[in-house]
């Protein structure tokens, strides 16, 4: 029987101790998977690429896969701000597994990491990504980029820059959509329950809380849905 396992990695405390930007950036990277199978998937795994994967071994776990929730490099890796961000192409030399994107993600994700096609799976909204017994679906939630998505798993929501307990993703930058993020905030993400515990691609706000309290504190979801 699958025992579910999650941990949550804050860069700069957790990992990628004493880098700067880093520590500014506030990412979370995930780990979550089969306690009894030993298998995880990665989330975003960005900045310090050998220490999140010996987290996973101090846990005895091995990564079987990576999640991309965007392509932004602070989540998957590459160029920005003048900074050369570690990610998932340092994690394909020392932890070779397959990355999974939405469809609508793929091409950036390819070109900021320099990873190839035949490296993604593409994804559309609902897929199940497997780690052991434990099942990942996979959510499309556009807005902060075309292809954003957010990961269900048991009752965790691994968000992304989707929404924060404070705030949500911005809608400024090159794909992004204010018009999809309302549906996104008021429609898409309208069915998640209020148990679910929402965990955010940054530490905005906080670490984690129940849907139910995001909902009443996060003052852009309270301007939508009032």
């Amino acid at each position: 029987m699958a025992e579910f396992y999650l941990k949550q990695l804050l860069m700069g405390r957790d990992v990628a101790q004493g880098h700067m930007a880093a520590e500014q950036m506030q990412n979370f990277v995930y780990l979550v998977g089969d306690r009894e199978a030993g298998e995880c998937l990665v989330i975003d795994p960005a900045w310090d690429v050998q220490g999140i994967v010996d987290c996973a071994a101090a846990d005895d776990m091995k990564i079987v896969g990576a999640l991309a929730t965007h392509y932004h490099p602070d989540h998957v890796g590459g160029s920005m701000m003048g900074l050369d961000i570690q990610g998932l192409h340092t994690l394909m030399e020392i932890n070779p597994c397959p990355v999974h994107v939405h469809k609508l993600e793929a091409q950036g994700v390819a070109k900021v990491t320099g990873l190839s096609k035949t490296d993604l799976a593409s994804h559309d909204s609902g897929d199940v990504i497997g780690a052991g017994g434990v099942e990942v679906e996979l959510l499309h939630t556009p807005g902060h980029t075309p292809g954003s998505c957010c990961f269900r798993v048991k009752q965790a929501l691994l968000a992304g820059d989707t929404l924060f307990l404070q705030g949500c993703g911005r809608v400024d930058l090159p794909g992004g959509s204010p018009e999809e993020m309302r549906r996104t905030l008021t429609e898409r993400l309208s069915t998640i329950s209020g148990n679910t515990i929402l965990y955010p691609g940054h530490a905005y706000g906080g670490e984690s809380a129940p849907m139910e309290d995001v909902r009443r504190t996060n003052p852009t979801l309270m301007s939508l849905l009032s």
